[in-house]
């Protein structure tokens, strides 16, 4: 799927959109961005509520191109600004992160099948 389709799959904003589309296969959902350096898939979605530029740096670092922030969690203008800077999509639900994943992990169930 791509970010686009994510995104409107879960019904969620687009905060920062000047990223190049990218085809998602997978997701990997964690706070802990130490877990997400040594766990992340390559070029999969990163759901979390860490909303601060460290996760963009730690997504570029993994090859994330997309940020599914969860809780409707305020962002700031330093990290949509880094984002924007590595071309990392970030998305913002109201959802939790026990909810997105479930959703994401459907819809590429579903067009595995």
């Amino acid at each position: 799927m791509t970010i686009k389709e994510i995104a409107a799959a879960l019904r969620a904003e687009i905060v920062q959109d000047e990223f190049e589309s990218a085809e998602i296969t997978c997701a990997y959902t964690s706070d802990l961005l130490s877990d997400v350096m040594a766990n992340a898939v390559d070029s999969g979605a990163l759901i979390t509520i860490q909303a601060h530029k460290n996760t963009v740096a730690v997504a570029s670092l993994v090859n994330i191109p997309l940020i599914i922030i969860c809780n409707a969690r305020p962002l700031p203008e330093d990290m949509l600004s880094a984002a924007k800077n590595e071309g990392v999509a970030v998305i913002r639900t109201r959802e939790n992160q026990f909810t997105v994943s479930g959703r994401l992990f459907t819809l590429f169930s579903a067009k595995d099948a």
